[in-house]
């Protein structure tokens, strides 16, 4: 006799993976989040034109490479997916460890970038334009941080050839948060 599937992995009544549904489900609710960050950013800026003196402080140069670092760590949680399709579990395994250093890297820089603009007095008190950086930027981060910390344990079970679905669906989360920064840099760094 074979080894019974758990009900959470078989399909739903949608013909998508239940794991897969789930983690739109998830993205859905965390676009309703972001969504309306951002739409309230996009307010505040078209209503008050302190917001672009105080986004000319921000650090582009930092806001670029951060961006090219989340692009970077998406093309191994691309890479992980793909070698996880094949079945090649610990090349995933390994692609994910990758994508977790694109993440940590991405903490590093803007740790570097927070510090020196706490130095120059830009907190998220100073006003509503650093109160919502801080807001959006941290929230961002803690979503870099949840997805490294869900990559780890897939990664751990990748290596062993276990439940090798599971990188696509941090893939997805992933991307989310890569696609989170795609929208924030713009409009933090770059419109000024």
């Amino acid at each position: 006799m074979g080894t019974a599937i758990p009900i959470a992995t078989k399909r739903s009544a949608t013909g998508i993976v239940t794991g897969k549904l789930a983690m739109w489900w998830v993205l859905g609710s965390e676009i309703v989040i972001f969504g309306g960050l951002l739409s309230s950013y996009l307010m505040m800026r078209l209503m008050y034109d302190s917001w672009s003196d105080a986004a000319s402080h921000t650090n582009t140069v930092a806001g670029a490479i951060n961006t090219f670092i989340l692009l970077t760590s998406s093309l191994f949680a691309v890479l992980a997916h793909n070698a996880a399709e094949r079945g090649k579990g610990p090349l995933a395994a390994f692609y994910l460890l990758l994508t977790i250093g694109g993440g940590l890297n991405f903490l590093v820089v803007k740790a570097i970038e927070w510090t020196n603009e706490i130095k120059h007095g830009f907190t998220l008190t100073t006003n509503t334009f650093w109160s919502f950086y801080y807001t959006a930027c941290g929230l961002h981060a803690m979503h870099v941080i949840a997805g490294m910390t869900a990559m780890g344990i897939v990664a751990v079970g990748a290596l062993r050839g276990k439940h090798l679905p599971r990188v696509e669906y941090v893939g997805l989360y992933w991307h989310f948060v890569d696609i989170v920064w795609i929208f924030l840099f713009p409009l933090i760094y770059i419109a000024k």
